[in-house]
């Protein structure tokens, strides 16, 4: 009884995290959830930890979070992939439950347990495939004072921070005189953090930017077979921007916003020509193209006098969707595995130059990954844009999630987002985070704003990968001690 009890204790505190993450947002839900998800796994009454029981609460904890926070990955495809994909995450919690009760029943183990789970969310967020960081507690405090130490150690710092806090809650109930000191620190760590961001004296310049959302014709996985049509609605609305009354320096188009290449079909770069020449202005555009390596998915630079300029070819390429890795073993389980890609990274600087001003480029999926908009800025970014096609996922969460990881992003950048999406949710995030105007799903907008270019390089775009590596040693060092400690007793 008393574990099915743990269970359901794991199972709602599934639910709280997963309520942390947008688009309800509940930060201290996040908080909530870690701190019950810790309660299950101490041993209370129990003479001896037993990691099994906290390998099956660990799972149960992570694939109710998985189940809750992943439905669009299989809206069109079915629900084996996303429910494939959900477990396989979970399987990483196991390790988190196994390890957890055993830090658990120690005095120290509140402070322990937030390096136990950091480190093995750092697990799941590089292997295999380069990892699923979707998936992060960090995410999920996007709203909350604790995001504000993304600028000082990027996601990694606000896991802990936010899985400290938690366990926090519990020691203060245990043990009274040491648990508020968790509780307090990171969030009083979180609050003073947030007075240095978005310093308008890193404010170099600044930038009008127009983010174009064309919108598609239609739902569904046949996006390639609407590329004309969605081709033509991003050039139409381009050229509404060019007679209304903005006069953007930048535009900025979505990802597979031309998914004709212009380089090669002559209809299409007559219909980007036009556009760029009405608004007289630079335009970033999401196409294909290809090279003597393979297909590419490019962000390219229209420019009205010059033509075609710099490129950005995707880096961080997205596993099962723009290539797939061992494709003949996992044909064995579904037919649509050959209707992933073939696309080959990029190895660039992640920066594009438009009309002397350095914008940083991580598209869509790259979004994810810690390296992409840091590069970019220590590359000279001044301002950043995730362009993103999420025209596939329909009208579920993922846009809003996605949109979640760019605000966390410009905290972590101390730069503004520039967010173009092909059907929504296109926006402007400023470098404190916030959301000044968005689009809605599925239908055609224009967002324009004067941004700040900056030239400040924060503590975690210089230092965050050292953060993460810290972080994750101490937690293998802590989990070490806590079976050589079991094995000792």
């Amino acid at each position: 009884m008393i574990l099915l009890a743990r269970l359901l204790l794991a199972a709602i505190s599934g639910v709280l995290v997963y309520a942390s993450h947008e688009p309800h947002g509940f930060w201290w839900a996040g908080i909530a959830g870690v701190a019950i998800f810790y309660a299950s796994l101490i041993p209370w009454g129990e003479r001896r930890p037993k990691p099994l029981h906290g390998a099956l609460l660990g799972f149960v904890h992570a694939v109710v979070v998985y189940l809750n926070l992943l439905p669009w990955v299989g809206y069109f495809v079915g629900n084996m992939p996303y429910i494939a994909l959900s477990i396989f995450c979970a399987l990483y919690s196991i390790a988190t439950g196994a390890f957890g009760v055993l830090v658990a029943r120690q005095k120290w183990g509140f402070l322990a347990f937030p390096f136990v789970v950091a480190t093995l969310e750092f697990a799941l967020s590089s292997f295999p495939f380069g990892g699923f960081s979707w998936v992060r507690i960090a995410w999920g405090q996007i709203n909350g004072p604790l995001a504000n130490l993304a600028a000082w150690g990027g996601p990694a710092l606000v896991t802990l921070a936010t899985v400290m806090v938690g366990t926090g809650f519990v020691a203060a109930f245990r043990f009274r005189k040491l648990g508020p000191v968790a509780i307090v620190l990171p969030l009083v760590s979180g609050l003073v953090a947030g007075i240095g961001v978005n310093d308008a004296s890193n404010t170099t310049g600044e930038v009008t930017v127009s983010a174009v959302q064309g919108n598609v014709p239609r739902l569904g996985l046949d996006f390639n077979a609407q590329r004309r049509a969605v081709l033509a609605n991003h050039a139409n609305v381009t050229k509404q921007l060019a007679a209304s009354d903005s006069e953007p320096d930048l535009v900025i188009w979505p990802e597979n916003s031309s998914d004709v290449n212009p380089f090669k079909d002559a209809e299409a770069r007559a219909l980007i020509d036009e556009a760029v020449a009405a608004v007289d202005a630079p335009v970033l555009i999401g196409t294909i193209t290809q090279d003597e390596v393979g297909d590419r998915n490019t962000m390219v630079v229209f420019d009205p006098d010059t033509g075609p300029g710099d490129f950005h070819h995707k880096i961080y390429l997205q596993p099962f969707g723009e290539y797939m890795p061992m494709r003949e073993f996992f044909r064995n389980f579904s037919d649509y595995v050959d209707m992933a890609g073939n696309f080959q990274p990029g190895n660039g600087s992640g920066t594009v130059k438009m009309r002397g001003i350095v914008v940083g480029i991580a598209t869509c999926y790259e979004v994810v990954f810690d390296p992409a908009f840091r590069d970019a800025v220590l590359n000279g970014a001044q301002i950043l844009t995730t362009p993103t096609n999420n025209a596939t996922f329909g009208f579920t969460d993922m846009t809003y999630q996605q949109l979640a990881m760019s605000r966390l992003r410009a905290i972590e950048t101390d730069r503004a987002v520039v967010v173009a999406a092909t059907s929504g949710v296109s926006a402007i995030v400023h470098p404190d985070g916030s959301v000044s105007q968005h689009s809605e799903i599925f239908e055609p907008a224009l967002l324009t704003e004067l941004l700040p270019l900056r030239d400040s390089v924060t503590f975690a775009v210089r230092f965050g990968h050292y953060v993460q590596w810290l972080i994750a040693g101490l937690g293998v060092i802590l989990m070490a001690a806590s079976v050589i400690r079991r094995n000792h007793r």
